[in-house]
């Protein structure tokens, strides 16, 4: 019964932790929509990752020395960072292009995807709860947003690709938990993610005209990435610390909250219109996030009894 308990609470803490990690996500995200027209998408998204592997080298080598640097399986680490990278420059040029809560909408499908990325991968199931809060949930986006892919055409299929590879990346990060450290694993995911998006950045500057850098960043785009880089390393640092206490299919839920924010950012920072029935759809997210939180109090409840 001490296990069990002892196992219920630290699930409870990594839901808390995603709660957190996916909170904090649209604040950058609205920090990068801000950038629109000062840089290509790719090359503020290099320069965002280039900063924090920078930053976990340094903490990780004071922390563990060389031997932090040496990790099994390394192969597993760069397709860890190769899904950043896909998720991250999709997404990146779908805000730069859609309104930010229209492409967090459609991205949606994540949770989803997830779940059953975890049974089919990793053999966890997904409890019936879990499974009806994640449908209300979706159902919510839909009635929230109303998304239509078909009016948006091909750039629609940008947060649709980062959906598909944010989900994969959280079951890799599942798959790698044990093995390094918290630092050890957020390094290497930056840093291959700095990589691909750096040579991305490159054949973009030379194949693709939109993707043509300017020049130099002017110093306020280099704060902002600086400030997006401390931002989304400490959401992924939470996230990850998430899978290692709790299943990936209890994780995926949770990120509805950023709907929420995102909207909220949406109509005070861009002034992107909400109505009545978009509140609707927001309160039924809300309820899906409340029923499961109020799940896992009450397992707590009947345990410490």
């Amino acid at each position: 019964m001490a296990a069990d308990h002892s196992m219920r609470r630290t699930a409870a803490g990594g839901i808390t932790l995603a709660l957190v990690a996916f909170a904090g996500f649209p604040v950058g995200d609205a920090v990068i929509k801000s950038m629109a027209g000062d840089w290509p998408a790719p090359a503020v998204a290099a320069l965002r990752f280039s900063i924090g592997a920078l930053a976990l080298a340094v903490i990780l080598f004071v922390r563990e020395g060389r031997s932090g640097f040496r990790v099994n399986r390394p192969w597993l680490h760069m397709a860890r960072g190769f899904c950043l990278f896909v998720g991250t420059i999709s997404f990146f040029s779908a805000i730069y292009i859609m309104p930010l809560a229209d492409a967090v909408a459609i991205s949606f499908v994540n949770p989803i995807l997830t779940a059953l990325f975890s049974g089919w991968f990793l053999k966890e199931n997904m409890p019936p709860k879990t499974w009806v809060a994640t449908i209300l949930a979706f159902c919510g986006v839909l009635i929230m947003l109303r998304p239509n892919v078909a009016a948006f055409g091909w750039v629609a299929i940008l947060p649709l690709i980062s959906a598909f590879a944010m989900s994969a990346m959280l079951i890799l990060n599942r798959m790698v938990s044990t093995q390094r450290s918290i630092f050890a694993a957020q390094f290497y995911i930056a840093f291959w993610a700095a990589i691909f998006l750096i040579v991305a950045s490159l054949v973009g500057h030379v194949l693709v005209p939109v993707m043509r850098v300017p020049g130099p960043p002017e110093w306020d785009v280099i704060l902002r990435c600086l400030f997006v880089a401390i931002t989304a390393t400490g959401c992924h640092f939470l996230l990850f610390m998430a899978t290692m206490r709790t299943t990936a299919a209890a994780i995926a839920p949770i990120v509805y909250i950023q709907l929420l924010i995102a909207t909220a950012i949406s109509v005070f920072a861009f002034g992107d219109p909400i109505d009545r029935t978009a509140m609707l759809g927001g309160l039924l997210i809300i309820f899906s996030g409340l029923m499961l939180w109020r799940s896992s109090r009450r397992a707590d409840t009947v345990l410490e009894a």
